[in-house]
């Protein structure tokens, strides 16, 4: 339960951001730092599933 909090305490309003952003390039630095995350996601997860699907020592 603790964790539901805690995720929404740390949710970030991107939108809120680019709002109130100074100029373009923080904008853009505030898109890349909200893609990062899902971005490696996808990579670790693509990863794993290609280790798992090339096992050796599973008899199939």
């Amino acid at each position: 339960m603790s964790y539901l909090y805690l995720i929404l305490l740390l949710q970030v309003d991107v939108e809120e951001k680019m709002k109130n952003a100074p100029d373009s390039g923080y904008e853009i630095g505030v898109v890349i730092g909200t893609y990062i995350p899902f971005v490696l996601l996808v990579i670790v997860a693509y990863f794993m599933y290609n280790k798992a699907k090339n096992r050796k020592d599973l008899n199939d």
